[in-house]
């Protein structure tokens, strides 16, 4: 019996160090082959870096803000994943410094580094092992006056021209924020580009707003993934406009985005009315459709109001939009003021680099929708 047993007792150690130097592999497969993230430490020590360069190389001139972006979790607040900086430098000499200290910063910290640029914006996004970790935003001033409304003629007419649906297409806010003249930038809340384009406005010198999601009167109209409904109360309007406000920075008031059905309820509208004033927010009604009551219950309820006159791009044409901002300028030499509502589409874009010139020109002042509102 011992000598029939022996030989299975010799190999049971074989046995287990086969399984420990199996355990071992499986262990080290994921340090060896998966792509290991710097830590919370690591990353906000890279942005204190960041930080000295932009105020060193501004001579602590430029305005910094940090924006974490966090990454979803269950039951919290999310893991930090990555942080935005943005960056507004006062001299466009500064540009070259400051993108030499960024290469400077990711060679030390062995991260790679894409770098992309619009007109006044210059972007650099860190990577650590295929990983973004920052993003950087160096925003430079415009030519000076360029957003300076100069009255030219003898009448006070003012037109604000609002610019909505932001927060989908870089190219497209790029394109508009590059125009030399004052827009209102209306952004759409919880989209991923909401946060950067509202930053990259205000640091331009363009006036930013909530473009809020309504209930449509259509069932068959894009939704938002929140919007304001018909039936919600005072508190969930307010814990939903928060929670857009979050991600829409610098916004000073709001306009409806579609909403037919919404700014015609008076009870959402009454529901909406105290946030608004408890934040010092104005609203904007878009009318998109003639039985609103939005505009009447805002000013009802002490809430800076004005509605829009003029939709500029229902037709797309460039020659349909220039007709639609010569109206605007009509009402605004007529009334003293208008309100002009478009989108950020080639046309639209290209029509106002042309023709608000030759608006400005003739007198028409171009101001903030906050110098119109009462």
């Amino acid at each position: 019996m011992k000598a029939g047993r022996g030989p299975a007792f010799q190999r049971v150690p074989d046995v287990r160090r086969i399984l420990v130097l199996l355990a071992s592999i499986i262990v080290l497969l994921p340090t060896g082959c998966g792509k290991k993230k710097i830590s919370k430490a690591e990353l906000r020590a890279i942005t204190s870096e960041i930080v000295a360069a932009a105020q060193k190389v501004s001579g602590h001139k430029s305005e910094v803000t940090i924006r974490p972006e966090l990454q979803p979790s269950k039951g919290g607040t999310g893991k930090l994943a990555a942080d935005s900086v943005y960056v507004s430098l006062s001299d466009a000499s500064q540009v070259g410094p400051i993108a030499q200290a960024l290469d400077e910063i990711a060679r030390r910290h062995k991260l790679s580094i894409r770098e992309s640029s619009s007109d006044g914006i210059m972007r650099f996004d860190y990577s650590s092992n295929g990983i973004r970790t920052h993003t950087i935003h160096v925003i430079t001033p415009l030519a000076a006056g360029s957003h300076v409304a100069v009255k030219r003629g003898y009448r006070d007419a003012r037109l604000a021209i609002i610019i909505d649906d932001l927060g989908y297409d870089r190219a497209a806010a790029d394109s508009l924020l590059a125009l030399g003249f004052p827009l209102t930038v209306s952004v759409l809340p919880h989209l991923p580009l909401s946060t950067e384009v509202a930053e990259e406005a205000y640091r331009r010198g363009d006036q930013v707003m909530l473009h809020l999601p309504m209930q449509s009167e259509s069932d068959t109209a894009k939704t938002e993934e929140v919007e304001l409904r018909v039936g919600m109360n005072e508190q969930q309007v307010d814990s939903a406009l928060a929670g857009m406000l979050e991600t829409v920075p610098h916004a000073v008031g709001v306009n409806n985005h579609q909403g037919s059905r919404a700014t015609a309820d008076p009870a959402l509208m009454a529901a909406l009315m105290p946030g608004l004033r408890q934040r010092g927010l104005f609203f904007v009604d878009s009318r998109t459709l003639a039985s609103t009551v939005a505009y009447d219950t805002a000013e009802r309820l002490g809430v800076r109001a004005a509605s829009r006159k003029v939709f500029l791009d229902d037709s797309a044409s460039r020659e349909a939009i220039f007709g639609q901002l010569e109206l605007a300028a009509r009402d605004a030499e007529r009334d003293g003021f208008a309100i002009a509502i478009g989108h950020p589409r080639p046309d639209t874009i290209d029509a106002l680099a042309e023709d608000v010139p030759r608006l400005e020109a003739r007198g028409i002042r171009l101001v903030f929708v906050s110098d119109v509102v009462k």
